[in-house]
């Protein structure tokens, strides 16, 4: 004759529950990393937004000089050709 061990309804009831406790409490955790990343990348994302547009500022001034002493190359040329 075979005995099958069998859990008793209330202990079923109980797992049941502790293990919806810890899948709730993993998914709480993950979305919570989800939120702290997502977050370090819109400051990541702002930061590079900042930096692009000092670099857009800073290419400009570079022209602006380039072609100043261009001008400037080419008045001293003009003059010493007189």
């Amino acid at each position: 004759m075979s005995r099958r061990m069998t859990m008793s309804v209330p202990s079923t009831i109980e797992f049941r529950a502790a293990c919806r406790l810890v899948l709730l409490s993993a998914l709480l955790v993950l979305a919570g990393c989800g939120a702290e990343v997502a977050g370090g990348t819109a400051a990541v994302g702002a930061l590079q937004a900042e930096q692009a547009s000092q670099a857009r500022a800073q290419q400009a001034r570079v022209v602006d000089a380039f072609n100043a002493a261009q001008e400037t190359g080419a008045a001293r040329a003009a003059s010493a050709a007189d």
